[in-house]
């Protein structure tokens, strides 16, 4: 991994000018600690302090997109693997409780259990990460917010008073603020944005592991015509190195990185990333486009795809 595209980290948020000359220019990932902790979904949000009846009180029963996967605990962008469903808010919230009731349940259950042999479990702690089937196939995945693009399609404007605009992103066209929000473990398949994202933790945890652009051949994109353009190929908790051999250089090119409640992640257009998803964990992310993306004109793609195919 060249030094230039190594992830940056900063623990003060820079200004929006320092941002967008010294970060966004570089289309390289960069993690703000911290960056969002003062917001107020924060610590209303947060289930362990009743984050989940706030919610639910906010949003109520108004009809959400859920994502219903059939390949769960994975999240493919693949439309063959999961599909779209309307759900209650309130339903969804519903299986949140449920599952961490369960979770609680079978925690308890197995700390007083004697005989509990290694290997049984799937965590560290004794606790099934996916207790109940049903819900962990559930997934609120860009639930907007804010849809700039599509102001038909906004279903949670009701949240947005609980964010605060980080100040790197004041000068930024926006063209959507988006809910994610999992019940359960949850990974999403490895894919890349076509806009600017900036993914902000609310509760709980995630990790990220990205890879340059330069990491296409690796990572097999779908056809650039095709269904889940965004997405690789490839099941990177499985891969099959006789259909993909070249994805046995994957790892050579990723970066791994932790996210935490309050912290935020800035993904370049491009990057692929595969996101895991601690239980109970929300987030938002805002998306914008890149300044190279809103200065090219239709009338000049054919000459710009030829420079490029000259390389």
């Amino acid at each position: 991994m060249e030094d230039s595209q190594r992830i940056q980290r900063f623990d003060q948020l820079p200004s929006a000018r320092q941002f967008t000359s010294q970060i966004e220019s570089r289309n390289v990932p960069a993690v703000f600690v911290g960056c969002v902790k003062d917001w107020k979904a924060v610590s209303k949000w947060n289930p362990c302090n009743g984050g989940l009846d706030y919610l639910e009180e906010r949003v109520g029963s108004f009809m959400v997109e859920a994502m219903l996967s059939r390949t769960a605990p994975v999240f493919y962008g693949d439309l063959r693997s999961h599909e779209r469903v309307p759900l209650p808010f309130s339903t969804f919230i519903g299986f949140c409780k449920r599952h961490r009731q369960n979770v609680d349940n079978s925690c308890s259950f197995s700390s007083n259990s004697e005989g509990h042999q290694p290997g049984e479990s799937d965590t560290e702690q004794g606790c099934s990460p996916f207790v109940d089937a049903s819900p962990q196939q559930i997934y609120l995945a860009q639930v907007p917010i804010i849809n700039a693009e599509n102001e038909e399609r906004v279903q949670l404007e009701t949240l947005r008073e609980d964010m605060q605009l980080p100040a790197i992103l004041e000068e930024k066209n926006l063209s959507s603020i988006n809910l994610w929000m999992n019940n359960a473990r949850a990974r999403s398949s490895a894919h890349y944005d076509p806009h600017h994202n900036l993914l902000c933790i609310v509760t709980g945890r995630k990790q990220v592991v990205l890879w340059p652009p330069s990491a296409s051949p690796m990572l097999y994109p779908m056809p650039i015509y095709g269904e889940a353009s965004n997405h690789s190929s490839v099941a990177l908790e499985n891969p099959d190195f006789s259909v993909h051999p070249r994805a046995q250089y994957y790892m050579e090119y990723s970066q791994k990185v932790i996210l935490h409640a309050g912290d935020a992640l800035f993904i370049p257009e491009g990057w692929f990333h595969q996101v895991d998803s601690d239980d109970l964990t929300i987030a938002v992310n805002y998306w914008w486009r890149s300044s190279i993306m809103s200065s090219l004109a239709d009338h000049m793609d054919a000459y710009y795809l030829r420079r490029i195919l000259k390389r």
